[in-house]
This record gives C-alpha cells, structure tokens and sequence, in this order.
C-alpha cells in the first residue's frame, strides 16, 4: 500500500481497518493508550489488547504479543518506545495486517519501509483517536466537540480578562 499521511488516506484507512490490535495497551485510565483505545471502542471499533502483563483490559481479553491474537487483524497501533516497532511492524507483515499505525512520538523508519514494502498501509507519529475525531468532527482541546470554533479560550468566570 503506502504511507498515508492526508486527509484521504487517513480517512480510508479508519474506514477499513475496523479490528485494531493496541500493542502497548495500558490497563492504567489515565494512560493516553487506555484513553485512545477506549474512544475508538466507544465508536465501534473492535479493540484487541495486547500486553503481556495484563490478562483484561477494557473487558476485553489482552494478549501477550500479536502471535496470540486469534483470527485476522486490520491494523496494529503501536504505543511502544520507537526501538520496539520494527520487531512489531515484522510480526504485522507476518500476520497479514493491513494497517500498521505508530503512535505520535513513535518514529520507526525502518518498521515503516518494512511494512511499506510487504503493502501494508503505513501511518507514524499520529494518534488514531485525535485523527479519527478530527476528521469526525470531534476534537478540541477537551477532546469533545463544542461546537464554538474560536483561537482563544474564554475566560474563567470571575476572573478579569
């Protein structure tokens, strides 16, 4: 497939890949693996943990890598440190994901070109839950839609501007 950094793409690529595989999933509520993963179920996406040290997450089973992972698997979200992608992006070429999507901050050239090359769809250093709520209308600095489109936040009530 190929590296897919605009709006078309994206959208294409959170259209079709409906079965993600979090590598890295935390079981910890603040961790902002645990907040994407739990917007992206809450908008129907089927979310696959894997972590080998939890045994469920978000009332889902967690798996120890992508081996364990049973039946296919649309896109492997990788919230690891970057050193760790490229054995991940060769268990997702492996696995026949369609998808191999690394999370801001995880910049792997190497797992890129690898998963670039055996034609999966390639995405680094973007967030799948601030993509999928920018392209869907969802997203401020709360993470919700306000609806008031504005460049300066309002200020505190009581407090003189």
């Amino acid at each position: 497939m190929m590296r897919v950094d605009d709006v078309a793409g994206l959208r294409r690529v959170l259209r079709q890949n409906r079965r993600i595989a979090v590598v890295g999933l935390s079981a910890t509520w603040n961790r902002p693996s645990y907040f994407a993963a739990k917007y992206m179920l809450e908008r129907g996406y089927d979310i696959v943990p894997v972590n080998p040290g939890a045994e469920e997450i978000l009332g889902r089973k967690c798996y120890p890598d992508l081996a364990s992972v049973p039946g296919p698997i649309d896109m492997v979200d990788v919230f690891r440190k970057p050193a760790d992608a490229l054995p991940i992006a060769a268990e997702a070429v492996r696995l026949g994901a369609r998808c191999l999507w690394l999370q801001l901050g995880v910049i792997n050239e190497e797992a890129a070109a690898l998963a670039d090359a055996a034609g999966l769809d390639v995405v680094m250093d973007r967030c799948v839950k601030i993509e999928f709520a920018r392209l869907h209308g969802g997203l401020n600095f709360a993470g919700v839609n306000t609806g008031v489109i504005a460049s300066k936040r309002p200020p505190c009530p009581g407090q003189v501007g």
